[in-house]
């Protein structure tokens, strides 16, 4: 069996940019491509934590440096610039290696500098 766990995020990135006019997709830092693992062309879910909204595009390869976060096409109406969210993308993974699984999360201040890394979401406790 298969299942699809997170392989990596950008958490807390901030939107930078929105084009609306662009054919879709979300333009990413290189960098910040690079250190979450984020492949060009990958699909990637966008999560506001704004406004809540939720939504799925694909990832392209901004100038690296830029701490670019552009939001395009349809989905621009989804975010505004200063918008913070969490860039997740998923991997299907054999459920006997799941357990052992560690995505690669990456956390962002609001210049999109990366501020630590870790594999694992700490214990959220009540």
């Amino acid at each position: 069996m298969q299942l699809t766990m997170l392989k990596c995020k950008l958490h807390q990135a901030r939107v930078t940019h929105t084009e609306l006019d662009y054919e879709g997709s979300c333009a990413i830092d290189g960098e910040l491509m690079d250190a979450a693992g984020i492949l060009e062309y990958e699909m990637i879910h966008i999560y506001n934590i704004a406004n809540g909204e939720r939504f799925t595009t694909y990832a392209i390869r901004g100038e690296a440096g830029s701490r670019m976060i552009s939001v395009n096409g349809a989905a621009a109406h989804k975010v505004n610039v200063g918008d913070r969210i969490i860039i997740c993308a998923y991997g299907q993974i054999d459920a006997d290696k799941a357990a052992k699984h560690q995505p690669v999360l990456v956390y962002c201040d609001e210049n999109n500098e990366i501020t630590h890394q870790r594999n694992a979401v700490p214990l959220q406790v009540a």
